[in-house]
């Protein structure tokens, strides 16, 4: 491996094609795409100062590694990334990227984040900002705290664990999402998706749970949650009362009560749903 080490460097694919290097302390500034298409790398105490740093990578290991604003759209069509203890500043991070992991990272600035990636680890994240990984699968994350809108839209194979998100709108057209020990706080939560189980949550929606296949409920707490499980089928085990329900699908709901319990004959068949009070 060669060693690069407390450079400045500038100008357009800067190391180009780069193969077999370890780099540290050293500022990438001034020219896009300074390694591109370039694998093998270890990345130590970097700054990459400038867009499109790592696209079209392989192999590449990061730790204590800064994208700043201007470093957007930085880790594209890369494959096998391991970043440590980094700041991702920058938005648009991660689009087409397979295998990440990541731990003790902050993107305080995540719109547009994860798109469209397979095989994302993750321990010890925040994130800030709205559409946090749109249509991307295989997903573990532990200890994640996200204050933004509409995440893991479309998003399949997700297990999220020890983590707060606030949020609107997660989960929306998601597919085989389980989450455990975790608070979730917004609206709509979970709408048109199939497959998905709440394990020791807490959970506060307005109109959440709704039109999902397959919704499972696990030693929760619904909490401020109103019009719940509409047209969704449900095996659902609530520690807690329920503001309203409004025409399940069907199966199961169990709570210790539920204020408003709406079952309309005419769109639903509501001796399709067991409800029992416990």
């Amino acid at each position: 491996m060669k060693l690069i080490e407390n450079q400045k460097l500038s100008g357009e694919r800067a190391l180009f094609r780069s193969k077999n290097l370890i780099i540290k302390d050293t500022l990438f500034f001034d020219g896009e795409s300074p390694l591109k298409e370039s694998k093998n790398i270890d990345l130590h105490n970097c700054t990459f100062d400038w867009k499109y740093p790592l696209w079209h990578c392989r192999n590449v290991k990061a730790e204590n590694c800064t994208l700043t604003m201007t470093g957007r759209a930085g880790i594209w069509y890369t494959k096998n990334i391991d970043m440590k203890n980094c700041e991702i500043i920058a938005p648009k991070t991660f689009r087409r990227t397979k295998n990440i992991t990541l731990e003790n990272v902050n993107i305080p600035n995540a719109e547009e984040t994860l798109w469209l990636c397979d095989g994302f680890f993750a321990k010890n994240i925040k994130a800030k900002g709205n559409y946090f990984g749109m249509n991307s699968k295989n997903i573990v994350m532990d200890n994640f705290e996200l204050d933004g809108n509409y995440p893991f839209d479309g998003g399949k194979n997700i297990e999220i664990r020890n983590s707060v998100l606030i949020s609107k709108d997660a989960f929306w057209n998601a597919e085989n999402v389980t989450v455990y020990d975790s608070v979730i706080r917004g609206e709509y939560l979970g709408w048109n998706s199939k497959n998905l189980t709440f394990v020791n949550c807490t959970i506060e929606s307005l109109q959440g749970l709704c039109c999902i296949e397959n919704l499972k409920l696990v030693n929760c707490v619904l909490e401020n949650t109103t019009l719940a499980f509409e047209y969704s089928t449900v095996d659902a085990d609530v520690n807690s009362n329920i503001d309203s329900v409004f025409n399940p699908k069907g199966g199961v709901i169990r709570a210790k009560g539920i204020d408003k319990l709406i079952m309309e004959k005419d769109k639903i068949k509501p001796e399709k749903t067991k409800i029992i009070i416990k």
